[in-house]
């Protein structure tokens, strides 16, 4: 029987991967009384955790004996309303627990339970009194009059370390304060309003070519409304221009502006780019912070202070005072799209959240995802187009290099070895991709033909020389080099294929006067090292730049004048209905690289392939000509962007365990859809990409719908199935709706 009492029930989402809310008796309520978006203190199991009030009632379902009372309130006013609301939206359309999602969208020290509050700083500023003091009349006292005289030139105020940095001591600015004449106060390390308008910008706007400046335009005209549209402009089109201006009009009406770009490696040179811009603070949200520092930001953000905010997928989730405008650059990136626990994706959620606030949203990219494309093509989205590059250079076509049946140097055939060497007589520089990091693929005994292999996964280990030993790339496995083959007991043990080491080891001893610079995950662990290694870079002398793709998304490198992909076929002919799409994206990104500036480029691609009538197709007449191929591929075989999908992806210790489960809940499943006459589309199960990986077995069950909701009403039904399924508890299972990879 339900409860009743006037004695207030507070129903509190919990960070747990229960997909409910969980009913406690209110404590005596903060100033403003219980509102939903309270922070909590609750007793859950033998712990005490923080959660967040969603409903306040009278009824619970759970008797009154069994209720417990919540520990502590930690905030005297709720979070904001639309804050919750982006997060009831993506706890629904991702069908994941709504305390999980929150957790999720809170900075790592409010989930702890730190007050609503940010850090600050001393800040000495003049009373009245020390304003209208005359200049001599600390005459006696020269120290404390030209300490006075600093804080006049400065009305905003001063910090103490500021001061003490000047050559002043703690007992000037207290003789000052007993005199009544400068005053101390606690500011925000983030605190600096908006200047007047005409004050906005620290450096001038560039000058717009006619295509952006006709972009820029049609923006404007959307400013107070949705205006979802995508930006498809090739490299070094200057569409960081037109955000950048597009911001300053944002801005310049009082509102805030949000820009998420894919990796944290791209977000110094944004910050950078926009803070030499703008005289208003720009704030940063990413993993890379600590935990003090992103709380800084987020309640700047929140509270109005920092009109720009920039970071990565996880930045879509701060609050805004005042929101104008969302861009999201590199929309394509695979990166925007969360992988693990709360699988939302960052892109179609900063949509839905401009939708909500009523403002538009600018989506960026040279190679726009085919659903974007998609959109556009339909009218959904405004489709503007930058086609000619900043400079003067045409963007360099794909060249494509047969490398069958001859002989290679660090995967490197012999005319492309040429090609480097004649620019870097030039003075130019040379970026080698390869999409692999360490020395070599595997480790293989010429003798049996054994290979290197995880034993926990389905992958051979990467042979890696610095440090000297074999790593799993899948589960972060390492053991030492075997001194004999393991199988046969031969010393003649080889490494097979290229990686970043081998290819950086082999174009040191081709150019021994050349500096190599190895740009991967593995030499860009130290903090700073990724950008310590582009500053080097950007001087502009002769090198060599061997890197992964971190090197190919959205880095400006003036000097480079060559681009060699080592093998293009590594990811063109995956198992992944989007291998060609991605693939295609990454080849036309790391092409982008090449003359930026003054000189022309030129890109080289290795392949075994050169005859594929998509990769030349690609080569021939760029990445819009293959998207629209590939959209009509899409449309013919049913898939995204013209079908819904979602993935259920199950995982145990033992193969027979999720494999039972895996055809049990596809049994049911397509009962239930036959019983609802439903359009769902049950596939599988099948076992995933690697079968085996990190020790444990995977399975997949992919649902495909026309329409959205069908799917979810689908997807819904099979995970309250699942929590109701015994044997489902030994088995970890998530669904990914709308997944962007199958492995």
């Amino acid at each position: 029987m339900p409860t009743s009492s006037p004695a207030t029930i507070l129903g509190v989402a919990l960070p747990s991967p229960l997909r409910r809310l969980f009913d406690y008796r209110a404590i005596a309520p903060p100033p403003g009384g219980w509102r939903p978006g309270l922070r909590v203190r609750a007793p859950f199991g033998r712990r005490e955790v923080v959660g967040i009030v969603i409903e306040c009632r009278a009824h619970s379902e759970v008797p009154a004996s069994r209720l417990k009372p919540v520990a502590a309130w930690l905030d005297d006013t709720p979070l904001p309303a639309d804050w919750l609301w982006l997060c009831h939206f993506t706890a629904r359309y991702y069908q994941h627990g709504l305390g999980d999602t929150l957790s999720h969208a809170l900075p790592g020290l409010l989930r702890q339970g730190r007050p609503l509050e940010a850090r600050t700083r001393e800040t000495w500023r003049l009373t009245p009194d020390g304003q209208s003091l005359p200049a001599e009349a600390l005459a006696r006292a020269p120290r404390q009059a030209e300490l006075l005289a600093m804080l006049r030139q400065h009305p905003r105020g001063v910090t103490t370390p500021a001061i003490t940095a000047q050559g002043y001591a703690r007992a000037q600015l207290q003789a000052l304060t007993d005199k009544g004449l400068i005053h101390a106060e606690e500011q925000p390390l983030i605190e600096a309003p908006p200047p007047a308008p005409e004050r906005l910008l620290a450096e001038p706007a560039l000058t717009l070519n006619g295509e952006q400046a006709q972009v820029l335009g049609r923006l404007h005209d959307g400013l107070e409304r949705f205006t979802p549209a995508l930006l498809h402009g090739v490299t070094g089109s200057g569409k960081t221009e037109v955000y950048l201006q597009l911001i300053e009009a944002v801005v310049a009406k009082g509102r805030q502006a949000l820009v998420l770009v894919p990796e944290i490696g791209l977000t110094p040179q944004t910050l950078a780019r926009f803070r030499k811009r703008f005289r208003v603070p720009v704030v940063a949200l990413h993993s890379g912070l600590a935990d003090g520092e992103r709380l800084d930001a987020w309640l700047a953000a929140l509270q109005g202070r920092a009109p720009i905010v920039i970071g990565t997928r996880s930045a879509i989730f701060t609050p805004l005072a005042r929101p104008g405008v969302i861009i999201v650059d590199e929309e394509h990136d695979g990166s925007l799209k969360q992988q693990e626990g709360l699988r939302y994706h960052a892109r179609d959620l900063a949509v839905a959240r401009a939708h909500h606030h009523g403002i538009p949203v600018l989506l960026g990219s040279a190679t726009p995802s085919l659903e974007s494309l998609a959109k556009a093509h339909s009218g959904h989205y405004q489709h503007l187009r930058l086609t000619r590059r900043a400079s003067r250079h045409a963007p360099a076509r794909l060249e494509l290099i047969d490398t069958r049946g001859r002989p290679r140097r660090g995967g490197l055939i012999p005319p492309v070895i040429e090609a480097i060497r004649q620019t870097l007589a030039a003075g130019h520089q040379v970026l080698v991709f390869i999409n692999r990091r360490g020395f070599a693929p595997t480790l293989a005994c010429e003798t049996c033909g054994w290979l290197a292999e995880c034993r926990h996964c389905d992958a051979r280990l990467t042979l890696h020389r610095q440090p000297h030993l074999l790593a799993c790339h899948h589960c972060d496995h390492q053991q030492p080099l075997p001194e004999a083959c393991p199988q046969c007991g031969s010393a003649d043990l080889r490494p097979l294929g290229t990686g970043t080491e081998r290819s950086e080891e082999s174009l040191a001893g081709l150019f021994p006067e050349v500096p190599i610079y190895r740009i991967d995950r593995d030499s860009t662990r130290r903090k700073e090292a990724f950008e310590s290694l582009l500053s080097e870079v950007r001087r502009g002398d002769a090198a060599i730049l061997v890197g992964t793709q971190m090197l190919a998304k959205g880095h400006h490198l003036p000097h480079v004048t060559l681009v060699v992909v080592v093998n293009a076929d590594a990811g063109l002919y995956a198992s992944d209905f989007r291998a060609m799409e991605q693939s295609a994206q990454l080849l036309e990104q790391v092409a982008g690289r090449a003359g930026r500036a003054e000189h022309p480029g030129r890109v080289l691609v290795q392949t075994q392939h050169s005859d594929d009538p998509q990769l030349t197709l690609l080569a021939s007449r760029g990445y819009d000509a293959l998207a629209e191929r590939l959209l009509a591929e899409r449309r013919a075989a049913a898939l995204p962007p013209y079908r819904f999908l979602a993935l259920l992806r199950l995982e145990a210790p033992r193969e027979e365990a999720v494999q039972a489960l895996a055809e049990q809940a596809a049994e049911a499943l397509r009962a239930w859809l036959a019983d609802q006459a439903s359009e769902v589309h049950c596939l599988g199960p099948v076992p995933a990409p690697m079968e085996r990986r990190q020790g444990r077995y995977h399975m997949q069950l992919m649902l495909s719908a026309e329409r959205r909701s069908r799917l979810h009403e689908a997807g819904a039904w099979l995970i309250g199935w699942l929590e109701q399924c015994r044997e489902a508890r030994r088995v970890r299972w998530s669904l990914d709706i709308d997944p962007q990879t199958l492995s």
